[in-house]
């Protein structure tokens, strides 16, 4: 893993399948107006994971009114994405599966860990023009703290 991408820089773009097999495009969701959170997970199925994913869920209501749209990714498969999905109760959310090429678009923002094959825990906050506005990386145990990065979108 090399350093990671800072604000200001253009943000990689990505097209990944979501748990209701949509196709979700970064760039096609900045071009529409939307700020949009990209929120790095390691691995379905995990306690910590599941927590920060429920969180991108409840809080649904309040990044819809920063006009913000919330993604989740990890290198878990499509239909891993869909079972847990369903399992945790993701109904308005989308979370992605970076699974092939694997951990492809971890690797893009330089947050995947080559040596266990995830991607790292990270909040990525992009812009309307597709700038990296906010960035922050977490200790793999370590909720990302969606307060936080509600009260950046409110700047």
């Amino acid at each position: 893993m090399t350093g990671l991408l800072e604000p200001g820089e253009m943000a990689p773009n990505f097209t990944l399948k979501n748990q209701r097999d949509e196709d979700i495009q970064l760039k096609s969701l900045c071009e529409a107006g939307k700020r949009v959170l990209v929120s790095f997970h390691p691995l379905a199925w995990t306690g910590v994971c599941e927590i920060q994913m429920r969180c991108l869920e409840a809080k649904y209501p309040a990044l819809e009114k920063l006009d913000t749209i919330a993604l989740g990714i990890s290198v878990d498969s499509a239909a891993c994405k869909k079972a847990w999905a369903k399992a945790i109760g993701m109904e308005r959310t989308s979370i992605l599966a970076d699974f092939w090429p694997h951990g492809h678009v971890a690797q893009l923002y330089n947050l995947f860990h080559e040596d266990v094959g995830v991607a790292g825990r990270a909040a990525v906050v992009v812009d309307k023009d597709g700038k990296i506005i906010f960035m922050k990386q977490y200790e793999m145990p370590e909720i990302p703290d969606i307060e936080e990065i509600i009260r950046f979108l409110k700047k």
